[in-house]
């Protein structure tokens, strides 16, 4: 079975290097940013200007390999890349939560931004809490790093 996406938009950031991005968008070094909507589907922002946090999905472009055991940023040792957030993934998809600051024409303007600039935008949901933020939580591996979430920033280890 062969899936096709088309983007249906760039994102903009300050990050043109893989190297010293953060990893996260709730990273001290996460930045502003605004994603370009292409013009054939702005007709369906309407009524994301009511949302406080959009949910972005894109293609992580500049990943050329793929592991199926990698080391994360948080952790030294190798880890199965499903039980991590490393790009270097059989599909490379990415996944963020950024904060929608407004929307004027075709354009998203975004706090809370980790992803290279250039990035094609795939899809666009609406963050709900209620939806996404799940009771009874449990994180792995990353209970005993997750302090360092904040201060942790990309190198050049799946370039």
């Amino acid at each position: 079975m062969v899936v096709k996406f088309f983007p249906i938009g760039i994102i903009h950031s300050p990050f043109h290097s893989l190297a010293g991005m953060p990893i996260q968008p709730t990273s001290k070094s996460s930045a502003e940013g605004y994603v370009e909507i292409f013009e054939p589907y702005r007709a369906g922002l309407r009524d994301l200007d009511g949302f406080s946090h959009v949910i972005l999905l894109y293609h992580l472009h500049k990943v050329t390999r793929m592991d199926l055991q990698v080391t994360p940023f948080l952790d030294d040792q190798p880890r199965g890349v499903f039980a991590t957030r490393a790009p270097t993934r059989p599909n490379p998809i990415g996944l963020s939560i950024t904060r929608l600051k407004r929307i004027e024409g075709g354009k998203l303007y975004l706090g809370n931004i980790d992803i290279l600039d250039g990035t094609p935008l795939l899809d666009i949901k609406p963050y709900v809490p209620e939806m996404d933020q799940p009771q009874d939580v449990k994180i792995g591996w990353l209970e005993s790093t997750k302090e360092r979430l904040v201060e942790q920033e990309s190198d050049d280890r799946f370039q």
